[in-house]
């Protein structure tokens, strides 16, 4: 069908024009749907229009004329009943007062409004027409486009099109039956060429059967391409790593800690998983502060103990160290080294690690991007973790894996102390087995959260200082390095500069990421020694940073985070015994947005609650980044609204994929075309 002879010529304007709405085919244009209906299929009279209201009126021009000093072109029009309406443009082509003609009919549709002339109509839009021409029999569709591509245009090429492109069907009718779903060509049709007695209205609340039965399948579509790619992945072969109870039972022995039931569920799950003969893909997420790094320790030890390398990749230098310190700290009693590799490490140092690792020497591995590096040889790399995984590209995530020996895949364990609320789990990743740490360890005391305007500034640090006197330690985290004028925003070099002029009695340290990393080495080492009283930093402390005795936290600017962002930031605090608090500091006025996020922050500390209520705010393409994978997010469907179609999805992607395999090559190509090959990585 793409060779379809009304279709733009490859290379042309109009398919540059479609390339940008993601249309490269006729295939595509015809799942490109209506944002709303405009109803063309009656006319109002000039008399019976309501102010605020759009109507289209059928009218003669009685004049038109361009005005000054202000621009503009005025036409006034009468109806038949010999009502008269001004219509007014202040943006258009020379050509169009030459449509004006006196003595021309037209119908223009718009929204009426009293204006300085009279009652009026603003940019309405114009169709020159015989007197009493036959009205449209469907509702006038209006689609998504871009700056060029006109409505007409969309318009003629749908028309095109849906004479063109075969709607075929391919669910079973027993599935659709079941739903209560029209068939695909009625259902495509319906919202493209909508009769008027359906009305506009739930068109656009997208509750028709219609709307229903392409959710579904936009659905259907998703879970079919993740599971197939789900099964591609399980198609390649990966070593076996049996638990030996070996290693794993030593650091068992010797935690100074009980693990939580769930650790020990999660861990069970992972330790079969890396005993099959197909590669793990699995995600583990967890809220702030219950504990996956010990997982992930465990699980890299299954491999050290089966004589395989694990390395464990962090996206910034201080999440990376302070995962190797842990780790150095139980495992070096047990006699096994790991390897450090960053960025910032002295050459002589990261030549050392790297010789030890390419020769097998060195089996745990724990780094930044530099893992990734050419230099870097794993000749026996069984299980690659990435921590913080979605602030990786999945370049990124490729290249780790492909250090493994050729032919033969590593495991795979990505985490996130981003919890994902279940209704994205489902969808966004049905291609990925998903373990949850959903209890904390005992012990820790939730943060007391506190809202204060700027105007409180100056309470807000006396109280710092007299929790810091107290001996307590505080982290005071700025979101910018540098001033912007454009934001307003306090640096965290100016707030620094400014709380040791106002605290004299007290230790204030500098953290941001500019700094080489031995000044943030020697800096963080300070604030865990205690030799610091306050931390001023950036967001190079979102992640990782574990500091028991730090129990104040003051964000400045909270308004300008993300959720996600400023429940990380909270989770800095109350890793020890001592009540901690947790002060967002804003700027009023606050927009909608912003005063929803802080109220979620103010009431919640719950992670899964914060991220039910994130997605809901932002809607699933922000929450998870697009998953930087070229993942098809959903156009049509919504995850609250439509929920009740995400089981059935389910359902419906396993019957097929067992039972009709062309079926589901029809959905795949239909939806997707050629990108369902960005799915398999």
């Amino acid at each position: 069908m793409s060779g379809a002879a009304f279709w733009p010529t490859k290379g042309s304007r109009q398919a540059t024009l479609l390339a940008r709405l993601d249309i490269h085919r006729p295939e595509d244009l015809v799942l490109h749907l209506p944002l709303r209906y405009e109803d063309e299929t009656r006319l109002t009279s000039i008399e019976q229009a309501q102010v605020g209201a759009s109507a289209q009126i059928e009218a003669e021009v009685l004049s038109s004329e361009i005005t000054r000093p202000r621009r503009q072109l005025l036409a006034r029009v009468r109806d038949e009943a010999g009502s008269e309406i001004v219509a007014r443009w202040i943006n258009f082509y020379p050509s169009l007062q030459k449509q004006l003609a006196p003595g021309r009919w037209v119908r223009l549709f718009g929204e009426v409004r009293g204006g300085f002339f009279g009652v009026e109509m603003v940019h309405p839009r114009l169709r020159l027409v015989d007197k009493g021409a036959p009205l449209p029999q469907t509702l006038t569709p209006v689609y998504p486009t871009t700056a060029g591509l006109g409505q007409p245009v969309l318009r003629r090429l749908l028309d095109a099109a849906l004479e063109t492109v075969p709607l075929d069907e391919p669910l079973p009718a027993a599935l659709r039956q079941r739903l209560s779903l029209p068939g695909f060509a009625e259902a495509i049709r319906t919202l493209h060429r909508p009769a008027p007695d359906i009305g506009a209205h739930t068109l656009a609340e997208r509750e028709h059967p219609a709307w229903l039965r392409i959710k579904f399948e936009e659905l259907l579509v998703q879970q079919l391409s993740l599971r197939r790619a789900y099964h591609a992945r399980r198609a390649h072969e990966a070593v076996c790593l049996p638990p030996c109870r070996t290693l794993t039972h030593a650091l068992h022995e010797r935690l100074p800690f009980a693990l939580t039931s769930a650790q020990r569920r999660v861990m069970d799950e992972i330790a079969a998983d890396l005993a099959a003969p197909h590669p793990m893909q699995r995600l583990l997420q967890g809220d702030v502060g219950s504990g996956k790094t010990i997982v992930a320790a465990f699980a890299m030890l299954q491999a050290a103990e089966n004589g395989w390398q694990a390395v464990l990749m962090a996206p910034t230098e201080i999440l990376a160290e302070q995962h190797y310190r842990k780790l150095a700290a139980w495992l070096d009693p047990l006699g096994i080294g790991i390897a450090w590799l960053s960025g910032g490490r002295r050459k002589r140092e990261r030549e050392a690690e790297l010789a030890r690792l390419a020769s097998g020497e060195c089996l745990l591995a724990v780094g930044t991007h530099a893992l990734i590096e050419t230099p870097v040889n794993l000749p026996r790399l069984a299980l690659a973790v990435i921590d913080e995984q979605h602030r990786f590209g999945v370049r990124q995530r490729l290249a780790l894996r492909d250090k493994g020996s050729a032919g033969v895949r590593p495991h795979m364990l990505m985490m996130s102390a981003t919890p994902i609320p279940r209704t994205l789990a489902m969808t966004h990743y049905a291609d990925l087995d998903v373990s949850t740490l959903d209890e904390l360890p005992p012990g820790r005391t939730p943060v007391r959260t506190r809202l204060a305007s700027t105007a409180r500034r100056a309470e807000v640090v006396a109280r710092l200082k007299a929790g810091c006197l107290e001996g307590r330690q505080a982290y005071w985290v700025c979101p910018l390095i540098e001033e912007s004028e454009a934001l307003q925003l306090k640096t965290a070099l100016e707030t620094w500069e400014t709380l040791k002029e106002t605290l004299p009695e007290l230790r204030i340290g500098l953290i941001h990421g500019r700094l080489k990393t031995e000044e943030k080495a020697a800096t963080m080492a300070a604030f865990v020694a205690g030799e610091l009283h306050v931390l001023v930093a950036t967001t190079v402390i979102e992640v990782g940073v574990d500091v028991p005795r730090a129990s104040l936290m003051v964000i400045e600017h909270a308004e300008r985070f993300g959720l996600a962002q400023l429940h990380q930031l909270r989770g800095r605090v109350g890793r020890g015994t001592a009540q901690s608090s947790c002060v967002l500091l804003y700027e009023p006025p606050l927009s909608g947005t912003a005063r929803a996020r802080l109220k979620v922050i103010y009431e919640h500390n719950d992670g899964f609650a914060i991220a039910r209520e994130d997605l809901r705010i932002r809607g699933p393409g922000e929450f998870i980044g697009a998953r930087q994978s070229g993942l098809p997010l959903l156009r049509y469907a919504d995850l609250e609204r439509d929920d009740a179609l995400i089981e059935p999805a389910r359902e419906a992607a396993g019957e097929l994929l067992a039972v009709d395999p062309q079926a589901v090559d029809k959905l795949l190509t239909r939806w997707l075309g050629s990108r369902e090959g960005l799915l398999r990585t």
